[in-house]
């Protein structure tokens, strides 16, 4: 019983990191252009990430804890292992301000510490991997092409008005945008770790099975309900870890892209807030790193392709292909170190 409180500690941690790597996401268009303070962006962020607790429901939750991989084949080691691989590759990526995704480092350690305890037959051949792997390419395709027309539409609409209007009027609408960003950060991003926290459970169901005992609240048969205590305590540390900030990354989504003003920072979040909220809304996990980095190049592709940082992009893009392999072999590692000192 011990060992399950301290793997549920260990993925409320990542979930705290994910907050804490994926900062940058929710807060660089808004820093950048200045609308906000970094430190008054934060805290923004934070809370529209934990107010999402109560927003748009838990499918994305259900698709990591059932839809990916067999829970049958689940025990605390893989899931352990699991989120072994993701905590290293986000902290390898966060150290070297790269953007990579939280949400497929996940993916990619679950799915190999599974994959490493009884072959492929962990993997569940479904939709659920084909929408998954499906948007890893087209959450930035449909963040860009958003960002895109949104930017293209706004210009159209604002191109008789003075700059000093337009860029006052953004301004303040950029706090709504920057809101929305973060609570589709929020749903999507905490309801990974639900899902992990729920299949552990469900796992170790015997444990908590007593009535009597202090911890039957815990008792969790299957995935139909996501009890309130996972929901809040996913969302509550995904907040604490964006309040941390990821400076590092902060400067590359921000400013080394593509620069924003108001109004364009204004067109990238709401594109990528509406691509992350449709998808949750659909229980598909993505990630708001690319959808979002995918909306600050549509917006910066209106100006001129040349407005693209694209050898940054292109960096970004590399550490995208990488991280599913590379957190599903840390994560199989992680596995066998555990089942071998467990035997």
């Amino acid at each position: 019983m011990g060992y399950v409180l301290l793997i549920i500690g260990i993925a409320l941690v990542f979930d705290f990191i994910n907050g804490m790597h994926d900062s940058a996401n929710s807060i660089a268009t808004v820093v950048s252009t200045r609308v906000l303070s970094p430190l008054v962006a934060v805290f923004w962020a934070a809370f529209f990430n934990f107010v999402a607790a109560f927003v748009f429901g838990t499918a994305v939750a259900k698709t990591i804890g059932s839809g990916l991989i067999d829970v049958s084949v689940v025990n605390s080691d893989v899931v352990l292992g699991g989120l072994c691989g993701a905590i290293v590759w986000n902290l390898i990526t966060w150290y070297f301000g790269i953007p990579s995704s939280s949400s497929h480092a996940l993916i990619g350690g679950y799915a190999g510490a599974a994959v490493a305890r009884v072959g492929v037959r962990a993997i569940i051949a479904g939709m659920a991997w084909v929408k998954t792997l499906a948007f890893i390419v087209l959450s930035p395709l449909l963040g860009m092409t958003a960002g895109f027309f949104l930017m293209v539409a706004v210009s159209w609409i604002f191109h008789r008005t003075p700059y000093g209007s337009v860029d006052r009027w953004f301004r303040r609408a950029q706090l709504g945008s920057a809101a929305a960003f973060s609570l589709s950060h929020g749903t999507n991003d905490a309801q990974k770790t639900m899902g992990i926290i729920a299949s552990l459970l469900v796992a170790n169901e015997a444990l908590f099975r007593q009535p009597g005992s202090f911890l039957h609240f815990m008792h969790l048969p299957d995935m139909k309900t996501i009890p309130w205590w996972i929901i809040l305590s996913a969302h509550a540390a995904i907040g604490l870890g964006t309040l941390t900030g990821g400076w590092r990354i902060v400067r590359t989504m921000g400013s080394r892209i593509t620069k924003l003003k108001p109004f364009s920072g204004f067109c990238a979040e709401t594109g990528a807030a509406g691509t992350v909220i449709l998808a949750s809304v659909l229980g598909i996990p993505v990630s708001t790193t690319h959808t979002i980095t995918g909306a600050v190049i549509g917006v910066g592709a209106t100006q001129r392709v040349s407005a693209v940082r694209w050898g940054v992009a292109g960096r970004i893009v590399y550490a995208w292909i990488l991280t599913i392999p590379m957190a599903g072999a840390i994560g199989a590692l992680a596995y066998g170190l555990l089942s071998a000192i467990a035997h």
